[in-house]
């Protein structure tokens, strides 16, 4: 969908970037802008400022950044039409009609989610028809109800090559966009046929209730128990989760994370809403933080399976919690007498979970507990692995008075001092300490000889002087725009050397020609997320330089005179940029 500069100038204009900022984070005056924990990092300090001038954001520590329509992009995980959709109805603007065209991005990514919504249309018609026979006895073996299925649109994959294929062809979609959506794949002998088949399927939404992919679960056969979809243009399984739009529209105070696609339906059922699952991954950084920054309490309860392989997922997602969000509070649920919540729901009951789930012992206490695993703690030996392991767990804990509080319940617990205990957790402490510091300063060192490691402008590093200047006269435009025609006629975008910085001027030019209402806004619907990122750091860290008129003169002389080799060492530094530039002058 295309949009208006004037509605997207409302748009904005009617959503002020630190009153929909701090929906979502807390902001401090800081000056005549705004400083907050970033959202987007594990970030302990207010690294993220909001700059009202502009309207909008620059992370220092991460890096991210951009206009009020990124960060809802970033915030909520969604595409810019998406952001625009949440923006608009928060302040009840109303969406103009759809303008887009072939070969776009938007239309590439309607006509994905329009092959995904028929191919789950088709997945529920066949559960639901006498075709569906096999789907409807395995959902109701698993206790799943009639109205369950359709809240989910749950469905079943024909045990045929090409029933979807079939199907979808005679709906005007060709083979070639079906194994594009990862609907169909095409064997070595060049044969299209379903990804899916003789399968329960479980369709995948994203918030705007879009099926963006599909798991599968085989009833019996060979294969594996579960099949997922791959990562296509619209879907990324690391940022995303099952039921999510469910849970997010209770808006809850805490969120379960379950294992699997049944464990989920089935606590939806129960009353459960605020339930969760990856995609048939690991629990990712993404995911730990789109789950913390929903539960309105920072609560979060680890619902896997009670077996060896559960309780070891269940370990790497308090890590992955903690390195997402410091301030979550992770839970571990003890299920026992069943494997999973499915189980344990059919057995005992919806009220009888929710017991459990209130119950639920917090993370440390789960960490300290899995240090027991294979010990006698009646044996010396094993009671000295235990407090080695101990120890280790302790120096984890962030808090000096949460540290104190299981510090004294160890030392009671296990007959040791308590002082010896808090010694060596300080020892242990100071010597971490000590290595991140070296780490982080190897870290700086090697981003300040490396020109920072850049993924949006790799030029950068390979042309550090002439990407000193570009950004220079970015940041120059930026503040002063109706000095573009003058700058053109200098330097066109052409002669920019790395390809980030040129394609960000090309559109600065036919931009702010274009626009009435220009500002850093006007890019947001053609760069991506880490792209805004970088055009925010330009502008931010230009803030406290004075670009002169003399000043952009000089770096428009360094990006002119590139092809004459002069201080080519990628590891210049800022002084010997300066000196460079004076000795050009000299020569001229």
């Amino acid at each position: 969908m295309r949009f208006s500069d004037e509605f997207l100038y409302n748009l904005r204009q009617n959503n002020p970037i630190e009153q929909v900022m701090s929906s979502y984070v807390t902001l401090k005056k800081q000056g005549r802008n705004y400083a907050c924990v970033c959202p987007f990092h594990a970030d302990k300090n207010p690294s993220c400022i909001v700059y009202t001038d502009t309207a909008s954001y620059y992370c220092f520590g991460c890096h991210a950044g951009g206009d009020v329509i990124t960060f809802i992009r970033e915030i909520e995980n969604v595409d810019f039409n998406e952001a625009v959709k949440i923006l608009a109805d928060r302040v009840g603007m109303i969406m103009p009609e759809d303008g887009g065209t072939d070969g776009t991005k938007a239309y590439k990514k309607a006509r994905l989610l329009e092959m995904n919504r028929t191919a789950a249309n088709f997945y529920y018609s066949v559960l639901t028809s006498k075709s569906g026979i096999k789907g409807q006895m395995y959902f109701q073996s698993r206790g799943i109800k009639p109205e369950t299925v359709k809240k989910y649109g749950l469905g079943y994959a024909p045990d045929k090559w090409s029933a979807l294929r079939d199907y979808m062809n005679s709906k005007k979609f060709s083979d070639s966009e079906l194994i594009e959506a990862k609907l169909c794949v095409m064997s070595q002998k060049g044969t299209v046929y379903d990804m899916f088949r003789d399968r329960v399927i479980f369709p995948i939404l994203d918030v705007s209730r879009n099926v963006i992919a599909f798991g599968g679960r085989i009833i019996d056969g060979s294969g594996p128990k579960y099949l997922n979809s791959p990562e296509t243009y619209v879907f990324n399984k690391g940022k995303n989760l099952f039921s999510f739009n469910f849970a997010k529209k209770a808006k809850p105070e805490k969120i379960i994370l379950a294992e699997g696609y049944m464990d989920v339906v089935a606590l939806n059922q129960a009353g459960f809403e605020n339930a969760v699952a990856t995609l048939g991954t690991a629990l990712t950084l993404d995911q730990a933080s789109l789950i913390a920054k929903n539960a309105s309490k920072k609560e979060v309860i680890v619902s896997y399976d009670s077996d060896e392989a559960g309780r070891a997922a269940a370990q790497r997602a308090i890590k992955i919690f903690a390195q997402a969000d410091p301030d979550v509070s992770v839970s571990i649920l003890n299920i026992e007498g069943a494997k999973d919540p499915d189980e344990y729901i059919k057995k005992f009951g919806a009220q009888r979970f929710r017991l459990l789930l209130d119950s639920s012992e917090n993370a440390m206490e789960f960490e300290l507990k899995k240090c027991k695993d294979g010990l006698d703690l009646s044996k010396e030996a094993d009671k000295a692995k235990y407090l080695k392991k101990v120890l280790y767990v302790l120096a984890e804990i962030p808090s000096p008075i949460d540290r104190e509080v299981y510090i004294s319940k160890i030392a009671d617990e296990q007959d040791v001092g308590k002082e010896v205990l808090r010694s060596q957790v300080a020892r242990l402490m100071k010597s971490r300490e000590k290595s991140e510091k070296d780490l982080k300063w190897s870290g700086i060192t090697a981003r300040t000889v490396n020109h920072f490691s850049d993924d949006v402008n790799p030029d950068a590093k390979k042309y550090p002087k002439e990407d000193k200047a570009e950004r220079g006269i970015l940041a120059y435009l930026f503040d002063s725009p109706e000095r573009l025609d003058e700058i053109l006629k200098k330097v066109p975008p052409d002669k920019f050397v790395t390809a980030f910085n040129k394609k960000v001027y090309s559109a600065f030019a036919k931009k702010a020609k274009n626009t009435e209402h220009f500002s850093i806004s006007v890019f947001a619907d053609e760069f991506s997320n880490e792209e805004m990122g970088k055009i925010s750091e330009i502008i931010a860290k230009s803030r406290d330089i004075t670009i002169t008129d003399e000043v952009v003169e000089d770096y428009i002389r360094v990006v002119l005179s590139h092809d004459d080799g002069i201080g080519d060492d990628e590891n210049i530094s800022d002084d010997d940029f300066l000196k460079m530039v004076e000795k050009m002058k000299k020569n001229r």
